[in-house]
């Protein structure tokens, strides 16, 4: 007879465990264990079926796996927790008591965790830390922009803005950023380091609000992994490249509002280039001072001037105190590997001289300016990421390598409509002309493109071109280019039609000239023949035949392919379970709402361009 099994001891009942369960047998709080599983990374997960993973109840409910709980038990932040709940009711009584004394000593010795092991836990590579940054990043310099309150201190914040300042100017140092976007939400940057595509998207400068529905708390806890994440990262960054990190602070420059630039680069201290000084052993032999260089240079005369010494006997020669003598130089010793392989060995010199795709130094020969009204920090950032030399005016902040009256700016970046200056001298406007003035669009436009572009489509008080996001959009997607091009066509055309003043009056000969270019849309030659002798007859220009004959032809290709698709498509989920059926219909629907998406772009697109048009032609 075989084991009995008892209900509930094995299977997904013994694999799983409820959320309940899991703060009894921790014997701790929900706040502490939502707390561990969001440092430990451990998180619900769905069983095949949740009736045998409750021990046949259907309540709704969280499961865990019953390994991760215990997992948890041996977790030392876990201790840590439990002693600064005790630590809170120790120094609550001596509050009550007016027990002074006692309150301190228990707020100096207050029980403090750290997160450091966990880091090492689940990054045991650096590779798998710079992976995992991207959310760490956006998470920080969101804190980073929001104001002080009972909920976030202001340390908080502080400490937020110091590490975004630190990846700046890290990006900045390296020349590492690739792309940005400007977008509703914020500004979006791609950085490439250490090969691993690193996206992060920052606030504009607004006032922010907390809504009140936002568990503050939750947030807290992953900023407070994420700030000791970044501290491993960016310091493992900085010395890699010879930086001390973390870099110094200048408090003059904090208190002029310098930004990134009230942080100090420091090159990392080199060794000394004197030789270091080894300690020769010494011993003394029959009162003479014998070191280990004596003894090396007695063996090799003794193998030097006797190959055979094995067959007599050698006298012990006299050693020469000879301390300053310096030691035998390398010889070096021919390479016996294939020299064309050894050749064609990539090196450290062979990889940098390489030909980079990307233009990191895209605006090293310009220097810009800005104008009050741009934001100073996001093109502080993209100027000086990609070689740019850039200033700014006493009311964006300190810190400015130059004033508005140098002579070597070439491009001012300026986002206000054109002003005409009556008062304007010979040399302000002598100054003028030598500088573009384009606006702030024009700077990601010309990263994201690789190369600096024409600044007349986006000089000041011009109709800005559109604003496309350079990460990879899904194929098919809104491409204005694409439909300012088809526009131009169809412009043309309607021009040319409007130019030709063809009038048919007779009904009865219009309908039979549109009945032979649909019967032209056949590929038979004959029936061609005939529709193209019927237009003729009708009057029909030869040109504005031949578009008819075009479009009818699309038309049937586009039906007569639809149909078809349309028949595999149905003889193929006849074939499919119906989980793949689902499946295949939640593409469909996606793929129609983005399709959907895109006519609705078109065709605000056509209405404001024919706006456009009818204000022309009444102007």
């Amino acid at each position: 007879m075989g084991r009995l099994r008892q209900k509930g001891n094995a299977g997904a009942a013994k694999a799983y465990v409820t959320r309940s369960i899991a703060i009894k047998k921790l014997q701790c709080s929900l706040a502490d264990f939502r707390r561990l599983c969001i440092l430990k990374g451990i998180f619900p997960r769905e069983p095949k079926s949740r009736k045998r993973a409750n021990k046949g109840s259907s309540a709704p409910t969280s499961f865990y796996y019953a390994k991760d709980i215990a997992y948890l038990a041996h977790e030392p932040v876990l201790k840590k927790l439990r002693e600064h709940k005790a630590f809170a009711k120790k120094l609550s009584r001596a509050l009550g008591r007016g027990e002074w004394s006692s309150a301190k000593s228990l707020e100096e010795n207050k029980p403090v965790y750290k997160l450091d092991h966990i880091i090492k836990e689940r990054y045991p590579t650096f590779i798998d830390a710079l992976r995992d940054i991207d959310d760490a990043l956006c998470m920080i310099f969101l804190f980073a922009s929001l104001p002080s309150n009972p909920r976030i201190p202001p340390s908080l914040v502080e400490n937020c803005s110091r590490l975004a300042a630190e990846w700046q100017l890290y990006i900045m140092r390296s020349h590492s950023l690739r792309k940005a976007f400007l977008s509703i939400k914020g500004v979006y940057y791609q950085a490439e380091v250490m090969d691993q595509t690193i996206t992060w998207l920052v606030p504009y400068q607004f006032t922010q609000n907390i809504p009140v529905d936002v568990d503050v708390r939750v947030m807290l806890t992953f900023l407070e992994l994420y700030q000791t994440l970044l501290g491993f990262v960016f310091f493992k960054l900085y010395t890699d490249v010879g930086l001390v990190y973390p870099p110094p602070l200048d408090a003059k420059r904090d208190e002029s509002a310098a930004g990134v630039g009230a942080y100090l680069l420091q090159e990392a201290s080199q060794k000394s280039d004197k030789p270091a000084v080894t300690k020769v052993k010494v011993v003394e032999v029959e009162g003479r001072q014998v070191s280990g260089r004596d003894v090396y240079k007695t063996i090799k005369n003794i193998a030097s001037s006797s190959p055979n010494a094995d067959d007599m006997d050698v006298d012990a020669p006299t050693i020469e105190h000879d301390f300053g003598e310096t030691e035998e130089e390398f010889i070096v010793q021919p390479s016996r590997s294939d020299a064309e392989m050894a050749s064609s060995l990539p090196t450290l010199q062979s990889l940098k001289a390489l030909p980079q795709s990307i233009n990191t130094s895209l605006f090293a020969p310009y220097t810009f300016w800005l104008s009050r009204e741009t934001s100073r920090p996001i093109f502080e950032f993209l100027v000086r990421s990609f070689g740019g030399k850039i200033g700014w005016p006493a009311s964006s902040g300190g810190g400015s390598p130059f004033d508005e009256s140098n002579d070597s700016i070439t491009h001012v970046i300026i986002d206000r409509p054109v002003i005409e200056q009556p008062s304007e001298t010979d040399e302000q406007r002598e100054l003028r002309l030598k500088r573009r003035y384009v606006q702030p669009q024009w700077v990601v436009d010309s990263i994201n493109a690789g190369k600096i572009l024409l600044e007349a489509p986006y000089a000041q008080g011009q109709s800005l071109p559109p604003h496309l996001s350079p990460f990879g959009e899904y194929e098919g997607a809104y491409d204005p280019a694409e439909l300012a091009n088809e526009e131009l066509a169809a412009d043309e055309d309607e021009s040319e039609i409007e130019g030709e003043d063809v009038e048919i009056e007779d009904a009865d000969i219009e309908n039979e000239a549109l009945q032979a270019v649909a019967t032209a849309a056949t590929e038979d030659s004959a029936t061609l023949r005939a529709a193209e002798l019927a237009a003729e007859a009708a009057g029909i220009d030869p040109s504005t035949f031949e578009k008819e004959v075009a479009k009818s032809r699309r038309k049937s290709k586009k039906s007569s392919s639809n149909g078809v698709d349309e028949a595999e498509t149905d003889m193929n989920k006849m074939m499919m379970s119906n989980k793949q059926k689902k499946l295949y219909e939640k593409v469909k629907h996606s793929q129609d709402k983005r399709n959907l998406e895109r006519s609705k772009l078109e065709e605000k697109k056509k209405n404001l361009h024919q706006q456009k048009r009818k204000l022309g032609q009444t102007s």
